[in-house]
């Protein structure tokens, strides 16, 4: 229950100085380019790497990201850039 509250207060002040959530909220931040790109900030590491399905940590829960020749393009601390056909994602 307090943690809802002090969920509930970063949101109004998020708003109320018009902050990124992502950041005061510690959400992940996902940008999607057509079907070929896809890039994950504020992430918690990878899960599963395979050339089908990726799983990437997050805040809120497991982003898997399922598609054909995927790649890792850049892997660090704040970002993850994932490449290839990417046919579904899905929060887990």
């Amino acid at each position: 229950m307090r943690r809802k509250k002090i969920e509930d207060v970063k949101m109004k002040v998020s708003d109320a100085f018009e902050l990124p959530k992502e950041i005061t909220l510690n959400l992940p931040k996902i940008s999607i380019i057509g079907n070929i790109q896809m890039i994950v900030e504020n992430h918690k590491g990878i899960i599963e790497y395979a050339p089908e399905r990726i799983r990437i940590n997050s805040s809120i829960g497991v982003i898997r990201i399922e598609g054909e020749g995927m790649n890792l393009r850049n892997i660090a601390s704040d970002d993850i850039i994932v490449t290839g056909t990417i046919k579904k994602i899905e929060y887990i």
